[in-house]
């Protein structure tokens, strides 16, 4: 298959590093026997995988969303500090005893390097109850909450500074799910009493960016617009909560386009209402595969039917390659799109799965060290076009690319996707502004699109290195199917 990419000298934006940013839910193994498990001989004194640390400090994770998710609207973050209340949450139908609470994400967010990003409770939780959260992380000496965190051991405030009003209330299976109109009015009461406590927070409220809920959007940001920063949005494309079934590759990658749909759609609703430029959207929830969690009225076999989400064969190139262009689409809406929250980090759909001995990093991991490790802080204008492929629902372009370049203009980082199943692609590329330039492409690619990583397999799938030597203004390059490349560009600018 044939491909043309073309990379103009003009910058179109900055890429913000929080669109690598991670989410992190007290749901079956993410938190308890994921980052937290006390007693494991791969566990810290405080009880922290050091082997998840240490893979999470490798990509740079920016910022870190918790405690969920569902679990937040019904979540009391009171009982998480100090003498911890073991409660029913009701939300997955389990015990949470609590022993992770706020003190101890903080923690974890240092060890990792991230920003703490806490999501309130908006759906059994009061204005009051969020504000008083605020208190408790950031206020220095003023108030019954700041008191509390110093008698816990921890005299200096946390400083946390994003902070997000609800999950997804308008969705009528949460719990404490909201009409338009008396969201719209809470978010804006939460909102004044959040910053009366801390004017510096960045607000996020929940919103989401389809057909139904333009009404939603546009009456939260009337009433509450000049109090948020962010509107929230959620995405995942091969919906598999009652039945684990993972689509095909050819149907993951014709719903490829649809993330940067949803954030064409938000910027649109943005712009109309006056706020494009404003507010940012914040994609604090993502990955193509949602999470299997079947409510069949048997409580006891839907909590087992959740170890299905930990086959590492279901996390393959699909996911790879998905999670490649849903970054392509953030970087070239750099300039609206400031934030993004891959979810979750560890376990279920995650990127991370721990066991026993040690942690797979599935294929979606190592996407994000290409893109973390290897991209530029500069978004450049370009142009792509190429062959398509047949995917059954649709025709699918091959090539999915975006281009970055350092604040010297002295390196160049390509991000090139061949969403093709089984053609490699040959890809024209027109650098007419550059010359004195030698190329390296890192890949990443299984034998076959299926290809994943597992406990006994665990580097099927990593990134290979290949020098392509110099690069001329035009030049031909080769893409191998269903794979994720970087090409590293070190180059010398045209007088």
């Amino acid at each position: 298959m044939k491909a043309k990419m073309t990379v103009y000298n003009r910058e179109i934006g900055k890429r913000n590093p929080m669109i690598f940013g991670h989410f992190i839910e007290h749901f079956h193994r993410q938190i308890y026997d994921g980052i937290f498990e006390p007693g494991s001989p791969l566990s810290d004194s405080m009880g922290f995988r050091k082997d998840v640390i240490e893979a999470l400090s490798r990509i740079k994770v920016p910022i870190i969303r918790w405690p969920g998710g569902c679990f937040a609207s019904a979540y009391n973050w009171k009982y998480g500090v100090g003498n911890r209340v073991p409660v029913f949450d009701k939300a997955w139908r389990v015990e949470e005893h609590n022993t992770f609470g706020t003190d101890e994400f903080i923690e974890f967010c240092r060890r990792v390097g991230a920003e703490p990003y806490i999501c309130t409770n908006a759906g059994t939780g009061t204005e009051e109850e969020m504000s008083e959260w605020v208190e408790y992380c950031n206020l220095q000496d003023l108030g019954r909450w700041t008191r509390l965190r110093r008698e816990n051991g921890h005299p200096d405030p946390y400083n946390v500074k994003f902070w997000s009003i609800g999950n997804e209330p308008y969705l009528r299976g949460e719990m404490g799910a909201k009409e338009s109109d008396e969201w719209a009015i809470f978010v804006r009461e939460a909102a004044k009493m959040m910053k009366r406590v801390d004017s510096s927070i960045k607000l996020l409220a929940a919103s989401a960016a389809d057909n139904l809920n333009r009404d939603w959007i546009g009456k939260m940001l009337q009433k509450a617009g000049d109090y948020l920063d962010y509107l929230s949005i959620h995405g995942y494309w091969d919906p598999l909560g009652r039945e684990n079934k993972p689509s095909s590759y050819e149907v993951c990658m014709a719903r490829s386009a649809n993330p940067e749909e949803m954030i064409m759609k938000t910027e649109y609703i943005l712009g109309a209402l006056g706020f494009l430029g404003k507010i940012h959207i914040a994609f604090d929830e993502w990955n193509l595969r949602g999470w299997h969690h079947p409510f069949t009225g048997n409580r006891e076999a839907d909590i087992e039917a959740r170890n299905l989400n930990d086959d590492n064969s279901q996390y393959t190139m699909a996911d790879a390659v998905f999670s490649s262009v849903f970054l392509n689409a953030c970087l070239r809406h750099c300039n609206t799109v400031t934030m993004a929250n891959f979810s979750p980090t560890v376990n279920t759909r995650g990127m991370i799965y721990t066991h026993p001995n040690g942690i797979v990093l599935r294929t979606t991991y190592h996407v994000f060290d290409l893109y973390v490790n290897h991209t530029q802080p500069v978004v450049l204008d370009s142009h792509s076009e190429s062959e398509s492929f047949d995917v059954g629902e649709k025709e699918v372009p091959a090539l999915d690319a975006v281009a970055t370049c350092s604040e010297d203009w002295k390196t160049l980082s390509l991000c090139m996707v061949n969403r093709s199943l089984n053609e490699s692609l040959k890809l024209e590329l027109h650098l007419p502004w550059i010359t004195n330039a030698r190329a390296k492409q890192l890949a990443l690619c299984g034998k076959s699109h299926d290809s994943f990583n597992d406990i006994k397999n665990p580097n099927e799938v990593v990134p290979e290195a290949h020098d392509l030597g110099e690069i001329k203004p035009l030049s031909t390059i080769e893409l191998s199917p269903h794979s994720v490349n970087i090409l590293i560009i070190s180059i010398a600018l045209s007088s």
